[in-house]
């Protein structure tokens, strides 16, 4: 089964620009609008399983939008604004919006949240990844690590690449892939730096680079968690 669908909406075109570009990197169907009449006609049309929409739009109030669209579809949506007071949040909130991101925004945690929102939507959410009969134990929430019960302790990038890897066990991610999840599209390092990573994270991990056990390099591609999820 494909990634789910997602309506950007946003009158800034390079914004829309970017935001496609890194959902659809992350095996997004993506459709974008610029206004309130054509993410109405959009959201009608395409049913998406996600609305990515910010809130000043030129010819209707993004509220108005996520009222109208909230009466015709239980879709998620994600308001983006550059709105940024608590009261203004909580009334974004209070509309029906799933997730509240204000502009200026990471589009990696924008990727991160639709993921989320959508997990939550669909109640396949945990929280906790179990792998290996739970030899390995991922909390994503709380950023936490255990290997046989012990408490492995991971830098910002080493943990952002096991949730990668882990988010699709079994599917190989090139150094591409992982250098722009873990360090973004702005990042100027060469990709081969996600092999220092990946050699700091089986070292932490207990992993025998020769005979690994979680992190297993497929030649000439990339990296994959060679671990079966638990149910």
């Amino acid at each position: 089964m494909g990634k789910a669908s997602v309506l950007v909406v946003d009158d800034e075109h390079k914004i829309r620009e970017v935001v496609r570009t890194y959902l659809e990197h992350d095996g997004y169907v993506v459709f974008v609008a610029g206004t309130g009449q054509e993410a109405l006609a959009a959201a009608q049309r395409l049913e998406p399983d996600l609305v990515v929409l910010d809130l000043l739009l030129p010819d209707l109030p993004g509220e108005e939008v996520a009222r109208s669209i909230r009466e015709v579809a239980d879709v998620p949506i994600i308001m983006l604004t550059a709105k940024a007071s608590e009261d203004e949040r909580v009334a974004g909130l209070h509309l029906g919006a799933d997730d509240y991101l204000a502009k200026p925004f990471s589009p990696r945690e924008l990727v991160a949240r639709v993921e989320a929102v959508l997990r939550r939507a669909k109640g396949t959410d945990p929280g906790v990844w179990s792998f290996d009969e739970g030899r390995l134990v991922i909390d994503r929430d709380g950023r936490e690590v255990r290997v046989e019960n012990r408490a492995v302790l991971l830098t910002r990038s080493e943990f952002d690449l096991l949730a990668t890897l882990a988010s699709r066990p079994g599917r190989v991610w090139s150094r591409y892939e992982l250098v722009t999840r873990v360090q973004g599209y702005d990042y100027d390092g060469y990709e081969r730096t996600i092999n220092a990573h990946v050699k700091n994270l089986r070292a932490k991990l207990g992993d025998d680079p020769r005979q690994p056990r979680f992190v297993a390099t497929v030649a000439g591609v990339g990296y994959k968690l060679d671990v079966a999820p638990d149910a």
